[in-house]
This record gives C-alpha cells, structure tokens and sequence, in this order.
C-alpha cells in the first residue's frame, strides 16, 4: 500500500489525529524540526556525494611512492629483531 492509495479522507483523520495527539501549539515545532532534519540529511549526503566523486585536493594527495599504510617511525619493527 503507497501513498498513491491515500484519498482526501484518510489524510483528513490522519491530519486530526496528529492535532489530538500533539496540540496545534506543537505541530509548527515539529514540521519546523522534521523540515530542518530533511535539510541536514539533504546537505550530508550531498557532501558524501560530492567527496566520492571529486578528485582529492592537493593538501589530501599522498606523494607517489609513499605507502598508503605507513606507520610512524616509533610504531615500525625493527627489522634486526625480525630476522632473529
């Protein structure tokens, strides 16, 4: 069942049960809350969207050669103590 299956009347006690519910002081608070969360959701995925597609900047590329999961110099093994 879509919305496409909703008439004027299912909507009506719909609409009334939300204003019993929550009062007709609440309902701007709570569209205003439910429009700024949409808005939020809207802009974050279009980041993520956006982060995928888009080349890295300069200050994120990582130098050709370098290892991509090189660790810093104290977390290294020490090859000596490797090969004992």
């Amino acid at each position: 069942m879509g919305l496409q299956n909703f008439g004027f009347m299912e909507i009506m006690i719909i609409l009334v049960i939300v204003l019993l519910l929550f009062g007709a002081k609440r309902i701007p608070e709570i569209a205003g809350s439910l429009g700024k969360g949409i808005n939020e959701f809207k802009r974050n995925l279009s980041d993520a969207q956006r982060q995928i597609t888009e080349p890295p900047r300069a200050e994120q590329q990582i130098a050709p050669g370098t290892p991509v999961t090189a660790a810093r110099e104290e977390e290294r093994p020490d090859p000596k103590r490797l090969l004992q």
